[in-house]
């Protein structure tokens, strides 16, 4: 049950600026996510990802600065009427481990509900055949995420890898067209992180939504990530396909610092 389309459009990021008290956590920061594509947003701590993603999820009004879907500006919107539009995100920590599997992606669909409170409470058939529908799509999107043996088992006690996915998961259940993954494989271990990448390409295969991901492990930026935006201290230093990015001289010089640029050449690369 799809109540509405995936299909993506362009997310523009222009000129957004951010400040607190005097400090520019983001200085006229532009970059487009194409339709379809996974963007990476990569930087060292600090460098504004966070603040960037707070941004596009309607929990920060930028100073200055537009971000637009398609036609539609999203700047001055509220993080409910944001997700509405098909924006989802998922944050660096884990939010709950209460309930089920199943119970946190219903969750995710209750946005998409069409049945009215007094419908549900009395359990009129309308409402009834909407909240089986509704389960039937989570269970189809947990076994797309790898969780399907899971759906009714208690989220705390799944294994860390597995709790994250069940915030992937409830994102997905929002049927969004942008899927903002804010470091979706911290605190992982190897297989893991191997099994959420290889989550991320069938979920983009499979729903054909655009990936927009913050992530500090540079293996899976390189891997996943068509495009790639570099930010430092607030700005962008460095827009381009992994390849590219990752030869940067700016970009080596705001990770590994200027002497370690100079000392390793090509080799830093």
């Amino acid at each position: 049950m799809n109540d509405r389309t995936t299909t993506p459009e362009v997310l523009d990021v222009r000129d957004v600026t951010v400040r607190f008290a005097g400090l520019t956590a983001l200085d006229t920061v532009s970059f487009t996510v194409a339709p379809g594509s996974v963007h990476a947003l990569i930087g060292p701590n600090g460098a504004g990802k966070s603040t960037c993603f707070n941004v596009l999820s309607g929990l920060y009004r930028p100073a200055a600065g537009t971000v637009r879907l398609g036609d539609t500006e999203l700047t001055r919107l509220a993080p409910h009427r944001i997700a509405a539009l098909g924006v989802a995100r998922t944050f660096q920590n884990i939010v709950t481990t209460e309930g089920t599997v199943a119970d946190n992606l219903m969750l995710g669909r209750h946005a998409l509900s069409r049945a009215g409170f007094a419908a549900s409470a009395l359990r009129l058939p309308s409402a009834v055949r909407e909240q089986r529908a509704h389960l039937d799509r989570a269970r189809e999107i947990a076994e797309l995420v790898g969780l399907g043996p899971h759906f009714d088992s208690p989220v705390a006690l799944l294994s860390y890898g597995d709790r994250k996915r069940v915030e992937f998961a409830r994102a997905l259940c929002l049927e969004p067209s942008v899927l903002l993954l804010d470091e979706p494989v911290a605190g992982m271990n190897g297989a893991e992180r191997a099994r959420t990448a290889e989550v991320v390409r069938t979920v983009r295969a499979e729903l054909g939504l655009s990936v927009l991901l913050v992530e500090h492990d540079m293996g899976l930026v390189m891997r996943l990530a068509d495009e790639v935006t570099v930010l430092d201290f607030g700005r962008v230093i460095a827009h381009g396909s992994p390849d590219e990015v990752r030869r940067d001289p700016g970009v080596l010089r705001a990770y590994l610092g200027t002497e370690a640029t100079e000392a390793g050449g090509e080799d830093a690369a």
